[in-house]
This record gives C-alpha cells, structure tokens and sequence, in this order.
C-alpha cells in the first residue's frame, strides 16, 4: 500500500513527457486522430490501447521551451483524460482520438489546430481497460467519447465473438470502420446534439431479445446514460460487476475537473 501511495505521488509530481504532433487529421467530421511520434514513447509498454491518459495542454501559440519551463515552475495547465486507440512501439507512434466540438474546450481547440510539430503533455497510459473475452456474447455501448475505447475493445474480441455494440455519433458520417468479429452487430445511433440526454442505448437494449450464456458488457460515455445503463444491466439484468468496465467520461453542463470531482 505504501509503494503504492509513493507511485501516485510521484506520477501527479513529475513532469510529464513531451510529446510531438506528427499528423493530424479529420478521420470523420467530428473526430480527429492526432498521431504523436518520437523517442519520448519509447519506454511506453505494448498493449496499453484502451488505456487511459491524461494530456497536458499548452497556450495557443506558446513555445516549448516556455511550456516545460512553466511545468517545472510548478504553473498549472489545462488537463484532460482521453484514450489510446493504437500504440505502435516499432515505429514509436501513438494514435489518439479527440472529438471535434468547437474551441469552448481546451482539448478540442488544441487539437482542431494541431499540425506537425505541435506538442503537448502526457502521463500514462494506464492499462488497458477490457481484457478478458471469455464470455457467451458482448455488449458494447458508447458515445463520441468512448468510441475509440469501444473501437480498441472490439478489435481486441477473439473472431468467434458474437454480440452487438451500439455506438452514438453526432451525425451519420461520423460512422468509423471498425475491425470487429463478423459476429458482432454493430449499430450506429445518431444523436445530433449530445448536449442533451440520449435515451437511444437504453431504449435499444431495453427492445433486444435478451441472450442466453455469460455476457459480458463495455458501456462508456456521458454520465447520465451510463447511470442508466449500470442500473439496467447490473441490476435488472443482473450482470456480474467482474464482467462488466461501465464508467462515466463526461457528464453534461460540467467541465472534466467538475465531473471528476463529482464521480469522487
């Protein structure tokens, strides 16, 4: 326990790495993959993709040299939590996905504008999320936020797989090709303003004709429909909670400093 109090410590201290933009690119209207790259991911471990991390972001227009200073003066930037959707440590690159909604948010301005060259902070990443695929059929229920979690998750099911996943994107062409088995039926819901509660999830699995065998569930997105959902599969379909990664990422009219300090 103590050692692990002394890692915490010594994570939320120290600075955090560097990272370099190497592309960045719209892969749907609303989503932007920002490819980082540079002996900075060396030291990264294989098999972090679904793992968390937590980026540090810089002023608009502001140098590095100044950024790292600023760290190690102990000045406070903006921090938010996203995902890794792919690591590739051969090449010393990693993907990670943010989703496009204006430059009201710091992570969304930043990387609207981001271009090679750019940089910004990181500590992590944590382990990946879903590892475990032993189970009859699987559900996989996400938002914009948690598309790239659900993407890794379902790239990673054995190929005899079977399921549904269910996938909320802001408009239809926001749909993303995701290598998952043949037997999991995937399904695009399309909420224009996610701004506003969405039912849809809930509503789609509340109309399926509920599967036999052990299921297993990854749900993840905005905090209200997660609520929702953990209520309907823990509790009335009665899901065990060690097959099941439910967790709220954002919660509506909240900033992420507001919402984590609400989910503690």
């Amino acid at each position: 326990m103590l050692m692990n109090s002394i890692k915490k410590m010594i994570s939320k201290t120290s600075s955090p790495l560097i990272l370099e933009v190497k592309q960045a690119t719209y892969i749907t209207p609303n989503m932007i993959r920002v490819t980082f790259s540079g002996s900075e991911l060396a030291n990264i471990p294989t098999g972090c993709d679904g793992g968390n991390c937590k980026l540090t972001l810089p002023n608009i227009g502001q140098s590095q040299d100044e950024f790292v200073q600023q760290l190690q003066d102990g000045q406070k930037f903006p921090v938010r939590t996203y995902t890794v959707r792919a690591y590739r440590k051969n090449d010393l690159e990693m993907d990670i996905d943010f989703v496009a909604h204006g430059d009201e948010g710091p992570a969304s301005r930043w990387a609207m504008s981001a271009k090679p060259g750019d940089f910004c902070g990181f500590r992590g990443p944590s382990p990946a999320k879903v590892t475990d695929f032993t189970a009859d059929y699987y559900i996989v229920a996400a938002d914009m936020s948690a598309l790239p979690l659900a993407a890794v998750t379902l790239e990673a099911m054995p190929r005899n797989a079977k399921g549904i996943a269910l996938l909320e994107i802001t408009s239809d062409a926001d749909k993303q090709i995701i290598n998952a088995p043949q037997g999991i039926n995937i399904h695009w819901l399309t909420h224009h303003d996610p701004h506003t509660p969405s039912s849809a999830q809930e509503d789609f699995l509340r109309q399926l004709t509920w599967p036999s065998g052990r299921i297993q569930v990854c749900v993840a997105g905005e905090n209200s429909t997660v609520k929702s959902l953990r209520k309907l599969l823990l509790k009335e379909k009665e899901i065990q909670k060690s097959d099941a990664y439910i967790s709220g990422y954002w919660k509506i009219g909240l900033i992420e400093d507001e919402h984590q300090k609400l989910k503690k």
